[in-house]
């Protein structure tokens, strides 16, 4: 790791040793991270890294276990998010946090307001929040509710409402995410202003381009802890990426996973995709999908891996681009419409979107096949008992039996329920979001074993893992995504660590010559 930045005066923050553990699960391990004045530093890191929770524990959402905050020279303790605002530290989250149908000025000086023989001053306030703005070129009637306004506007209040704290440090968490190319550049104008008026900024982004065109160094966070600290310009993308994925592209290991070598035979397309387009998140995703083959998805955290398979499964609507299904045109307006059809979708989040924590094994186990087990409202337990059974000895789910709740079993055990779930609705695509997030080392090894069984019986299986080793062993195709397009496919014996990361790290295989990296 770099030494830290310095300048004349130190440090505008620094953080050091900080640990953080959740019902004994450590968040953070010694972590550290330090801002320098008039600094823009990015942070960065993929789901789990610790990002959050160090943000947390500086802005007094939660406390930490250990470690040494100093902010602006002194020892630094925020023992709520209004405290750490009030001591010049101001967050501007993903979603903004404002109220919409209060005016701009309102949102700007909500907390502060000024006063005059007791009642509130609005000409004042009017008047600090049009110079607030004006400080971005932005020249508008501040007494207009926020929501009559787009989104990057919205944006610019919230930096404004900061700067009206007087806020010595702002965090911007994925600030991009909803803005379109040219109120991206607005905000880095901003970011610059704020830069020259001498506050910081601590960019949280998954977006490897615009870390390089507004940020002066880079923090980088895997597994709870801080693994380096660069200047931009000392470090390339795909050191970026190694660094987050914690892979080193000249030790490359071999059979990291059980998948093992595929022994099926891979027939014809099941699924076509052509030119997604969604949002902000899918912009241009095309895909295909054959019969007995796993195609993995590989990309960083915002490249829009979660969000095309979710138009896919009809969880989200399609804007552009469309979807074939057996060579028929396929258009699932919601869920059930792609499960009617043989599509089965195991989310990312096992708990918020997969179990439902107090309904026994079997009764998750059967969910989706309810209504052909039901006739007249009554459920045919006898055919629900031998589906069940036969699925907990088939995946080996380790219960005490088909009536326990399944938040007492194990990660592993819960993620083979939501497996069964999909396979007893004998399925033709089955859909995988990170499928070994969060389990233990057997269990996952378990799980890519079922996996690889089930498409060499002739399952299509379209995988997303951020485990690159997972993606790179387990997958027949993979298929690269980078900010909402697929920039690269691999097939078969092409499929290696260098060219995957070099297409995440800046949109083409190095083989390929074409990166943007090269070009300038």
């Amino acid at each position: 790791m770099e030494p830290a930045h310095n300048s004349a005066q130190g440090n505008l923050l620094s953080m050091q040793n900080i640990s953080k553990a959740f019902a004994g699960i450590p968040a953070l391990s010694s972590a550290s991270l330090d801002v320098g004045h008039a600094e823009v530093h990015a942070l960065i890191g993929q789901n789990g890294a610790g990002k959050s929770t160090l943000i947390k524990i500086l802005t007094g959402y939660v406390s930490r276990d250990s470690g040494d905050v100093r902010f602006d020279g002194a020892d630094f303790l925020a023992r709520s998010p209004q405290d750490a605002q009030a001591k010049g530290i101001s967050t501007i989250y993903q979603e903004i946090n404002l109220v919409p149908y209060r005016s701009i000025t309102e949102n700007i000086c909500l907390g502060r307001e000024s006063r005059r023989y007791g009642l509130l001053d609005w000409k004042a306030m009017h008047e600090e929040a049009r110079h607030l703005m004006a400080r971005f070129n932005i020249d508008i009637d501040v007494r207009k509710p926020l929501l009559s306004f787009n989104t990057a506007t919205q944006q610019m209040v919230a930096i404004a409402r900061a700067i009206g704290f007087k806020a010595k440090l702002v965090i911007m968490d994925e600030p991009t995410s909803s803005l379109d190319e040219r109120e991206v550049a607005v905000l880095f104008d901003v970011i610059r202003q704020l830069k020259q008026s001498g506050i910081s900024v601590i960019f949280v982004s998954h977006k490897l381009d615009e870390l390089y065109q507004v940020c002066d160094r880079v923090t980088i966070m895997r597994d709870g802890r801080t693994v380096k600290t660069s200047a931009m310009k000392s470090i390339s993308k795909i050191e970026l990426v190694a660094s987050m994925l914690g892979r080193d592209i000249s030790q490359v290991s071999k059979h990291a996973t059980a998948f093992g070598d595929r022994k099926g035979q891979i027939g014809d397309v099941l699924l076509q995709a052509q030119g997604l387009k969604a949002g902000h998140k899918v912009q241009d995703v095309s895909l295909n999908v054959r019969k007995g083959e796993i195609v993995g998805l590989a990309g960083l955290l915002g490249a829009g891996r979660t969000e095309t398979v979710r138009l896919i499964f009809g969880a989200d609507r399609l804007h552009k681009g469309s979807l074939t299904l057996d060579n028929k045109p396929f258009a699932p307006a919601e869920p059930i419409d792609a499960i009617m059809q043989g599509i089965g979708f195991s989310s990312e989040d096992r708990k918020l979107e997969g179990i439902i924590p107090d309904m026994s094994v079997a009764e998750n186990m059967t969910l989706a096949l309810m209504p052909q087990l039901t006739k007249m409202g009554i459920v045919d337990e006898e055919q629900q008992r031998l589906i069940v059974e036969k699925f907990i000895t088939r995946l080996g789910v380790k219960c005490s039996g088909p009536q326990q709740r399944i938040r007492e079993l194990s990660g592993g055990n819960q993620q083979k329920v939501l497996l069964a779930r999909w396979l007893a609705m004998n399925p033709k695509l089955l859909v995988l979001d990170e499928p070994t997030r969060g389990i233990d080392v057997g269990a996952k090894a378990e799980i890519q074993t079922i996996v690889k069984e089930l498409a060499d019986q002739g399952l299509a299986v379209l995988m997303i893992s951020s485990e690159l080793e997972e993606v790179i062993e387990g997958s027949d195709r993979v298929f690269v995504l980078r900010d909402g397009h697929n920039v690269a496919e691999f097939v078969g014996k092409e499929i290696n660590e260098g060219d995957v990361m070099a297409a995440m790290a800046h949109g083409a295989s190095e083989k390929n010559g074409s990166s943007e990296e090269k070009r300038t």
